[in-house]
C-alpha cells in the first residue's frame, strides 16, 4: 500500500530536518526549501539533510510573495509607530501556501513544517490548533492559520521537547545535528531591524523624546528604533529610569515615563482569527498570551462587532499595537487577533 504523499517545508535547521526523518516512517515525503532571495542562507543544509534521508528535494522562490504580504507592511507598521510580528503574517499569507502550492501540483493532500505544535479534528469537524510540549510551544505563532490551511497541516514535533529532537538529529547523523537555532527574523537575519528599515529609505527622521506633559526630555534616532515598554538603548539619564510609553508619529515623538503607566487592565482587538469555534457570539473565560512568550495571563473574552476585548484579570505590562493577542482554552488556541489598543481605566469596557 502506498504511503500518502506530504511535502515539507525543510528549513536547513535541525527541527525540520528531524520533522522529515519522522514523515518518512509514514508519508512519501517531499522537501522543499523556501528561497527568500539572492541573501538566502540554508539551501546547502537543507538539500544535504533531504540526501542523507534519500527524500526528493526542490527550492520554491517566495521573495515576492515575501516582499508584498510581509516586508512592505512591516516597515509601514514601524514608520506608523506600530510593532509587528512578521512570522505570524508570513504563516499564513506566504509560507504555507507556498507549500500548499507545491502539494496541489504533486498530488499531496498534506504539508508540514518542523514548528513545536499539534494539531486535532474536533468532533464538530473544526481542525484543532494546540500547543506543543511546554518548553518548545510554537502554537502562538501558528494562530492565524485559517481552517482550510490547518485541515491540511501535519506537525510531527508537537510531542517533543527540543532536546529531544537534539538528540535524534544526532542519533540519524543529520548533518545539520549541531546547528545553533535561528532566532531572528528570516529576512534580518543580524537582528538589527532599524538599520534594515533605514536600508530601504523613508525611515522617519530624528525627533523629540517628551514626557507625558510635552516637555522635551532629549532627542530620539526615528521612531522605528523603538517600542512600547522599551527601557534599554535610550541614552537618556534622569530622576529614574525612562520607558517607551507610547510613540507619536503624527509628531515624530516618543512619549517616555517612568513605566509605571504601561500595565493595561483591558486590550482591545481586530480582526479575529477563530480556531476551535466559527465565530463567538459570547463572553468566555480564556488564557491569553500578549507577546510571543510563554506568559498567560488569565482574562475574560468579549465579542465586539468588528473584534474584541480582553478584560485581564491581571495587570499585564505595554500590550502592544501590532502585536499578537492569542486565547486559549486549555491546550487548544481559541483563536487570535491583532492588538489594537489598551487602558487602564479600572473599569470594564462597554461591548455590543
Amino acid at each position: 500500500m502506498s504511503k500518502p504523499k506530504i511535502v515539507l517545508g525543510l528549513s536547513g535547521g535541525v527541527d525540520s530536518a528531524v520533522a522529515a526523518g519522522l514523515l518518512a516512517q509514514d508519508y512519501d515525503v517531499t522537501c522543499v526549501w523556501l528561497s527568500i532571495g539572492a541573501d538566502a542562507k540554508g539551501e546547502a543544509d537543507a538539500a544535504a539533510v533531504a540526501n542523507r534521508l534519500g527524500l526528493p528535494f526542490e527550492t520554491a522562490d517566495i521573495s515576492q510573495a515575501l516582499e508584498d504580504q510581509v516586508c512592505t507592511p512591516f516597515a509601514a507598521a514601524y514608520c506608523a509607530g506600530r510593532t509587528p510580528l512578521p512570522c505570524a503574517v508570513c504563516n499564513p499569507a506566504v509560507k504555507f501556501p507556498a507549500l500548499l502550492s507545491v502539494a496541489n501540483r504533486i498530488g499531496a493532500e498534506y504539508v508540514a513544517t518542523g514548528h513545536y505544535a499539534r494539531q486535532a479534528l474536533a468532533p464538530n469537524g473544526r481542525a484543532l490548533l494546540q500547543k506543543g510540549m511546554p518548553a518548545n510551544d510554537q502554537s502562538y505563532l501558528l494562530a492565524r492559520l485559517p481552517q482550510e490551511i490547518l485541515r491540511r497541516v501535519r506537525f510531527p514535533l508537537g510531542n517533543y521537547e527540543k532536546n529531544q529532537v537534539r538528540a535524534m538529529a544526532g542519533a540519524s547523523a543529520l548533518p545539520v545535528a549541531e546547528k545553533p537555532d535561528s532566532m531572528e527574523i528570516c529576512f534580518i537575519p543580524d537582528g538589527d531591524y532599524a538599520a534594515w528599515l533605514d536600508r530601504r529609505g523613508n525611515t522617519p527622521p530624528p525627533g523629540d523624546f517628551v514626557d507625558k506633559t510635552g516637555r522635551v526630555l532629549g532627542r530620539h534616532k526615528g521612531i522605528h528604533h523603538y517600542t512600547l515598554g522599551q527601557g534599554r538603548g535610550l541614552g537618556l539619564s534622569g530622576p529614574h529610569r525612562y520607558y517607551v510609553t507610547s510613540i507619536d508619529p503624527l509628531y515624530n515623538q516618543v512619549i517616555l515615563s517612568d513605566g509605571s503607566d504601561l500595565f493595561a487592565t483591558w486590550v482591545r482587538c481586530h480582526t479575529p482569527n477563530w480556531i476551535s469555534v466559527s465565530q463567538l457570539d459570547h463572553p468566555v473565560q480564556v488564557m491569553v498570551r500578549l507577546r510571543h512568550s510563554k506568559t498567560e495571563t488569565p482574562a475574560e473574552l468579549y465579542p465586539t462587532g468588528e473584534g474584541v476585548i480582553l478584560y485581564s484579570k491581571i495587570p499585564v505590562r505595554a500590550p502592544t499595537p501590532g502585536q499578537l493577542a492569542v486565547f486559549y482554552q486549555e491546550d487548544t488556541v481559541l483563536g487570535s487577533a491583532w492588538i489594537e489598543a489598551a487602558g487602564t481605566d479600572g473599569y470594564k469596557p462597554a461591548v455590543t
